[in-house]
């Protein structure tokens, strides 16, 4: 399948791996924590991440995150956790790279400002859900500049994707080509000591064994 240029949505959901949780500080959540990305913020394997003027404000903070991504086939409300999987058309390598001051501070404790600069949303292309036997049983793997930042498996998060879409999805339609990011492990740079955020010059990539992978410089 094709990568969606242009997704009817992008909801994301944090905090949905334990040991990210932790090392933002956070607690893991008992509900799915629920933001959106604009569909503007969608770019391919290759293409730059650029670090826009607007990030001068609060200092260094653009992050990486690498993450699974869901794409959604059908109009989709209400479904059961048991047929939640039978509306996936297919599965991604995403990067929910996320400005942290913007984020946290710049935007009146909502996540979407930060989360929806042009550019910062990397996705490879999609592979067919029926290529991918167990969307819990999953490798991945982000590596900035070569180096590996953070490494887990799908198997780690709090809410499996059948439990995200049920979730998700009552009393709300998740149109047909929806995106949903299924949340990042640990080993983003706001969680470094000291923290790491992206730069210009530098490379990242994410990567999901079965699935996909993206790779994008990033331009200051």
């Amino acid at each position: 399948m094709t990568r969606p240029d242009r997704p009817a949505a992008i909801i994301a959901v944090g905090r949905n791996y334990a040991d990210h949780a932790r090392e933002m500080k956070g607690d893991v959540p008992t509900r799915p924590l629920i933001f959106m990305k604009n569909p503007a913020a969608v770019i391919g394997d290759g293409e730059p991440i650029v670090i826009p003027a607007i990030c001068d404000e609060g200092g260094e903070q653009v992050d990486y995150e690498g993450e699974l991504a869901v794409v959604i086939g059908r109009d989709t409300r209400d479904v059961a956790e048991t047929d939640a999987l039978n509306a996936v058309a297919g599965y991604a390598a995403a990067n929910d790279v996320t400005a942290r001051w913007w984020q946290k501070h710049g935007a009146g404790g909502q996540f979407v400002r930060g989360k929806s600069f042009d550019t910062f949303c990397p996705l490879s292309s999609v592979a067919p859900a029926a290529a991918v036997r167990d969307p819990q049983n999953l490798r991945l793997t982000t590596r900035l500049n070569g180096d590996l930042v953070q490494e887990a498996t799908t198997r780690d998060m709090v809410f499996p994707v059948r439990r995200l879409i049920a979730e998700i999805s009552r009393g709300l339609t998740l149109l047909a080509g929806t995106i949903l990011l299924t949340g990042t492990p640990a080993g983003v740079g706001a969680g470094r000591n000291p923290p790491r955020f992206l730069r210009d010059g530098d490379v990242v990539e994410v990567e999901i064994a079965g699935v996909g992978r993206v790779r994008n410089p990033v331009v200051g």
